[in-house]
């Protein structure tokens, strides 16, 4: 089988297959309409030679995207962290299993982390929901960036599942590249963060021996990702009243358009990633009897306890637990200050919602909710 020719839909760009989609992005409009934005005051074709001098996907990621998502995380954040101690040999390659907070820079924030430890970057699984434009698809293609097709027929999305399934087999064993993946398809909306079954029966496609065999070839790694704010939590909250009023509602383009916006460029206070340790010695010690769907769902739970044990909390999840409850339970975790902080911040959030009958103690609620549930979450699995 020539994997190059089976995985040329889907994985990233080649090296050499680089200097011709960089003359296709310099001769897009949109493209460079978007750079303009992005990097204003800097000559299109000064970033269209320093683009051409990139000869590698790191390389390129090197010179555009680090100070890029540096001067984000700078602009909009309250720091930036990584704790990757619990994994011994920092030079193997993972598949980093996480909960999913931001679209484009869970995976981002990840690599600058990895590179600033003297690691190579992930490479990271995208859906196609979020290419709407051709520039997009190549650019995230540069970016080591491999599609994960969405909305197909049910045939084809198994073929295209177990396609995806052996390119991430052969991406950590041959190429011995890491691997960024959302725990589940989409964000979750409530921050309960919980791993689905189909993201593990699909890796388990690939690979040799049974399930257990298959998934210890990834070298799982659950990686926990905690957002002191969420700059997009009044979307969300807005989102859950549509479905609520509207049962037939879809988001547009454009809705998911400003929804990367604003969880790009929006304040997030404190971000922290947390690597847990790689998931094969639970694994070598799992009941390989037991019927798949429920070996499917233990090892899910297992990633879950992994992920919200490694949860960073903040003041904000203490206070809005307490709020969501109607008592102070945890007013030992906070300040009077704190609390006002937060009750500020929630009402602003709320105040950016514009929709008709717009039903504020519904709202309230689900914004609530977003703080409290991985505190909730992170008390389940350290006490358990």
């Amino acid at each position: 089988m020539n994997v190059n020719v089976e995985f040329d839909e889907i994985r990233p760009y080649h090296d050499e297959e680089l200097p011709q989609i960089y003359e296709e992005l310099i001769a897009d409009p949109a493209f460079r309409q978007v750079v303009a934005a992005v990097i204003p005051g800097v000559p299109f074709d000064m970033i269209a030679r320093k683009m051409r001098a990139c000869k590698s996907k790191l390389e390129f990621q090197q010179a555009f995207c680090y100070d890029l998502l540096w001067k984000i995380a700078k602009d909009a954040a309250n720091g930036l962290s990584l704790d990757h101690t619990a994994l011994k040999d920092k030079k193997a390659a993972y598949t980093y299993i996480s909960n999913h907070r931001d679209i484009i820079l869970d995976s981002g924030f990840l690599s600058i982390l990895l590179i600033d430890q003297g690691l190579d970057t992930v490479e990271i699984a995208i859906g196609d929901n979020l290419l709407i434009y051709p520039w997009i698809k190549k650019l995230v293609r540069v970016n080591k960036s491999f599609i994960v097709q969405r909305g197909l027929p049910m045939r084809q999305m198994l073929e295209s599942s177990a396609r995806m399934s052996r390119y991430m087999h052969y991406t950590i064993a041959q190429k011995k590249q890491s691997i960024w993946i959302a725990q589940r398809e989409g964000r979750a909306k409530d921050s309960n963060d919980l791993t689905q079954d189909s993201i593990l029966k699909m890796l388990a496609i690939g690979g040799e021996g049974d399930i257990v065999d298959r998934l210890m070839e990834m070298n799982i790694a659950p990686l926990a990702i905690s957002y002191e704010y969420d700059p997009c939590d009044f979307l969300k909250a807005w989102e859950f009243q549509l479905k609520r009023d509207m049962p037939d509602y879809k988001k547009t383009t454009a809705d998911d358009l400003r929804s990367m916006q604003i969880g790009l460029f929006g304040f997030k206070g404190s971000v922290h990633f947390q690597t847990g340790a790689c998931i094969n010695d639970e694994l070598e010690r799992m009941d390989r009897s037991l019927p798949k769907p429920e070996l499917f769902s233990r090892i899910s739970a297992m990633i879950d306890r992994r992920i919200h044990s490694n949860y960073r909390i903040y003041p904000n999840n203490y206070v809005a637990c307490d709020l969501l409850e109607g008592n102070e339970n945890f007013s030992c975790h906070y300040t009077g200050d704190d609390k006002q902080r937060f009750l500020a911040y929630l009402e602003q959030q709320l105040a950016r919602i514009e929709i008709p009958d717009k039903d504020m103690d519904f709202l309230r609620e689900k914004i609530l909710l977003m703080y409290a549930n991985p505190l909730k979450n992170y008390l389940a699995a350290t006490n358990s």
